[in-house]
């Protein structure tokens, strides 16, 4: 049987998800409403379950402080809040969960800020060595941007709900490796020019198969510099090749590439 463990960093985990959500729809995170939260939380928590990762353990705890806080609010409540005040109430159930949001977002933004000001730096003083920059190894060179992580799976979401999964397929051995779905998608887009996400499932119905899918357009869009465009909110997603004069090295993924240039080293040595 196939075991997929997928380990990915930018999946930064439960807390970037709510921020997301809570951004997404515009919502003041001091009145943030539980019970549609919970709703789309639990939706994405769905899709990581299927992709089977390794943290997902701790979107189930925070699945459960959730519905924890859901079922308190439903509850007879002292005297609510007035509209003037800012600080949230310490006996609203909401109250930690709200604080921990609110440190994540300062502590987000900031990164944010000073993500744009190395790029600046970066575009002002032209580095010294001719070799391209390897981009992508860790989770603050990833070059989801115009799209966020969440947006692609809310898309594989949408895609899911259409499908019919083939169960009996889990039970075959897959042992294509990430490098060949890599070069697979990446060949497709470029061939097109402009592809839809959820045209590139169109004839997936294995689990295995699905998820290859989607860790490729990951890797291309972290690694190879392909873009992907969402021209409105729940739209589709346009999955694009590198802008010209950008190479796109379908082989290897970093890792796989990294363990050949040693095992030739060590053959010459």
């Amino acid at each position: 049987m196939t075991v997929w463990r997928v380990e990915l960093d930018l999946f930064r985990g439960p807390l970037d998800l709510l921020l997301y959500l809570v951004r997404r729809d515009e919502l003041d995170i001091r009145e943030m409403p539980i019970a549609r939260i919970t709703r789309q939380f639990e939706q994405y928590l769905t899709v990581l379950q299927f992709l089977d990762l390794e943290l997902v353990g701790e979107f189930l705890v925070m699945a459960s402080t959730l519905a924890e806080i859901k079922s308190r609010l439903v509850l007879p409540s002292p005297e609510e809040e007035t509209e003037d005040e800012v600080e949230v109430a310490d006996d609203d159930p909401r109250s930690d969960l709200i604080r921990q949001l609110l440190e994540y977002r300062r502590y987000k933004d900031a990164a944010s800020a000073l993500e744009e000001h190395a790029a600046e730096w970066q575009e002002r003083y032209p580095r010294l060595t001719n070799e391209r920059p390897r981009v992508g190894n860790q989770p603050q060179d990833d070059l989801i941007k115009e799209v966020e992580l969440w947006d692609l799976v809310s898309a594989l979401a949408r895609v899911l709900e259409k499908k019919v999964i083939d169960e009996k397929a889990r039970i075959r051995y897959d042992d294509t490796p990430i490098s060949v779905w890599v070069e697979r998608v990446g060949a497709t887009v470029r061939e097109q020019e402009r592809v839809a996400f959820s045209t590139l499932f169109e004839d997936a119905n294995e689990r295995s198969k699905i998820i290859g899918i989607f860790l490729a357009i990951l890797e291309l869009l972290r690694h190879h510099h392909f873009r992907a465009d969402q021209e409105e909110d729940f739209g589709e997603i346009w999955i694009m090749p590198p802008l010209e004069g950008v190479d796109f090295d379908a082989g290897p993924i970093p890792d796989e590439q990294d363990s050949e240039t040693d095992e030739a080293e060590a053959d010459q040595a």
